[in-house]
């Protein structure tokens, strides 16, 4: 009787150890795949929104070049690593910074509207003899032909950032993405009597490699930017002390400058900004030298 106790005791434990095992086995394995899927899951999230997570620089290569534009910041000084790449953009004619140690910056303003911010801007910019690049959309040459007409004659560029502002990664027939450019070629030809300059900016960033391809076969130079602050919500402004603290602390060789020409903030410190770069030794150039010099490269 013994025995037969102790055999079926025994019994019982191998197969509860054995069941014990199996299930931790399982337990583990759904833990791994779990947070592999986790995993992948952020990485796509990272990308698909244009955002990035704090990756070094020899990462940047595996970003694709589609979503929404956005940039990781890594040292003070230095250029920032792009949700895209010099090379993966460079064979759509597109750019976003200067690959170059020299002390040069390239601004530019988006316009979509005007609200009274632009013309103490445009004074700044002639005081310091400074050639800007502002992209409007087609909307603003209709409503504001003196402002457009005033940029031209002091020497600023005047950009294409497309007539209706859509999403334009949504865009996949050419016809629809060429008429949302034609538009506003058509609207500058028509109030001063010149060919548009082909710069392209996409709004909100927002492209697809189809898109850069597109804009490249019309004949566009895609313009991304290596620097940018939060100061388009017109309720929220940001304070001089933090509009400095991002335009001058991040501020870097060749970089690209995107400011929003509604903003308040950038109205009112312009000038003092312009000099303060002047200080750091900085030179505010055209971007058709970026254009020009990026062209000739692709020859």
């Amino acid at each position: 009787m013994k025995h037969a106790v102790i055999s079926k005791s025994i019994c019982f434990l191998k197969k509860y150890i054995l069941t014990r095992k199996t299930v931790n086995l399982l337990l583990l394995f759904i833990l791994s795949y779990a947070l592999g899927a986790a995993a992948a899951s952020a990485e796509k999230h990272f990308r698909s929104a244009g955002t990035s997570p704090a990756f070094p620089a020899e990462d940047a290569a595996a970003v694709s070049a589609e979503g929404n534009w956005g940039l990781s910041f890594q040292d003070e000084g230095e250029t920032p690593v792009g949700s895209a790449d010099f090379d993966e953009l460079a064979q759509y004619d597109a750019y976003y910074a200067d690959d170059t140690e020299e002390k040069v910056l390239y601004l530019t303003f988006d316009a979509g509207y005007e609200n009274g911010n632009t013309e103490p801007i445009l004074n700044a910019l002639k005081k310091h003899s400074v050639s800007a690049t502002f992209f409007v959309v087609g909307t603003y040459i209709e409503s504001e032909p003196d402002l457009i007409r005033r940029m031209v004659e002091e020497g600023h560029t005047v950009g294409n950032h497309t007539w209706h502002h859509p999403d334009m990664s949504e865009i996949a027939a050419k016809d629809s993405f060429r008429r949302e450019l034609e538009a506003v070629e058509d609207a500058y030809r028509e109030l001063t009597g010149q060919e548009m300059t082909k710069y392209y900016r996409p709004p909100q960033g927002k492209y697809s490699e189809s898109n850069l391809q597109m804009a490249q076969e019309l004949g566009y130079q895609t313009f991304f930017w290596s620097l940018a602050y939060v100061d388009w919500y017109q309720d929220d402004q940001p304070s001089r002390e933090e509009a400095f603290d991002k335009l001058l602390g991040r501020i870097h060789p060749g970089a690209v400058v995107l400011l929003h020409s509604t903003s308040s903030t950038n109205a009112e410190i312009l000038d003092e900004l312009l000099a303060k770069w002047e200080e750091m030794g900085y030179s505010v150039r055209p971007l058709s030298e970026l254009a020009e010099e990026k062209g000739k490269t692709r020859l």
